[in-house]
């Protein structure tokens, strides 16, 4: 299994009706416990690094981290770039061995965002290395990356265009989810979504999945998608973990206790998830 692209795990997912969790990690802690939850669920993984969490240790950092846990790992890991936000920051991770990019030019008109996401795709292509892209935009922040209003809903005709045109290999589409901490109930658009599954046959992926309710992000894959991200929950859980520890044992001052703990939270919020997305016990 050990280290491979994003391609087969997310047309198999197409094919077989669920979907891949995608998981946001920060660190060493949050990879294990990810790659734990998986291993136990018999679920295939993509793990995502955004611009700031790359700002904060390098894209060599987490490529050392993340290939070694998945050389040990008995499930198909892969390590995706999220949010790409310049061809400059996909090319580096592409030479520095990610095996998936995200290209995000949604904040560029439609054409910018097609001529962006085609560079992208075509540098990557030779490598065999898949390219996810979005079209529309998806609320809230990722990281240091402001969604504002952005273009909005993903229209099902551009999204056919931008697809023929790019060459990329999975879309994210803006349906009503948002980055971050929901502050209310998110209303989804699922007719749109199926609207755009009728004319995209390339797997289709839902951002902003934290503190969406299952029912949602099942009917979601019904309706098409193929590969699910979550951030927001994972910090929090990982933060609530440490914090946990430490209320009980002020006194404490070793990072592998409040780590564990921190990993044990994260672990079963991902297996929940993944639950949810019906990619357990596929590999």
């Amino acid at each position: 299994m050990s280290f491979v692209t994003s391609e087969k795990m997310l047309l198999d997912a197409q094919k077989g009706g669920y979907a891949v969790g995608a998981f946001n990690v920060e660190n060493m802690e949050m990879v294990m416990a990810v790659i734990a939850a998986a291993e136990e669920l018999r679920a295939p993984l993509m793990l995502q690094t955004t611009p700031s969490t790359i700002k904060y240790a390098g894209l060599d950092m987490y490529l050392a981290n993340v290939k070694a846990a998945a050389e040990r790992a008995s499930v198909p890991v892969c390590l995706h770039l999220d949010h790409g936000d310049s061809f400059d920051l996909a090319m580096r991770a592409l030479r520095t061995g990610y095996t998936s990019i995200m290209i995000d030019g949604s904040h560029n008109v439609f054409e910018e965002n097609i001529a962006v996401t085609k560079a992208v795709a075509d540098a990557c292509r030779p490598s065999g290395i898949p390219v996810e892209a979005e079209l529309g935009k998806v609320g809230g922040k990722e990281d240091d990356l402001d969604g504002g209003e952005g273009n909005g809903y993903t229209d099902p005709l551009e999204a056919k265009e931008f697809v023929e045109r790019t060459g990329v290999t999975s879309l994210a589409v803006a349906i009503g989810t948002a980055h971050g901490v929901y502050k209310g109930v998110p209303k989804l658009d699922l007719d749109r979504l199926a609207e755009i599954r009728k004319v995209v046959d390339i797997p289709l992926v839902l951002h902003g999945a934290s503190g969406l309710s299952e029912e949602a992000v099942v009917e979601s894959i019904k309706r098409g998608i193929c590969k699910v991200n979550f951030a927001t929950e994972l910090r929090i859980a990982y933060t609530d973990g440490v914090k946990e520890f430490l209320a009980a044992n002020p006194d404490a001052f070793d990072p592998k206790k409040y780590g564990k703990v921190a990993m044990e939270h994260v672990k079963a919020i991902v297996e929940t998830r993944m639950k949810m997305c019906g990619c357990t016990d596929r590999v």
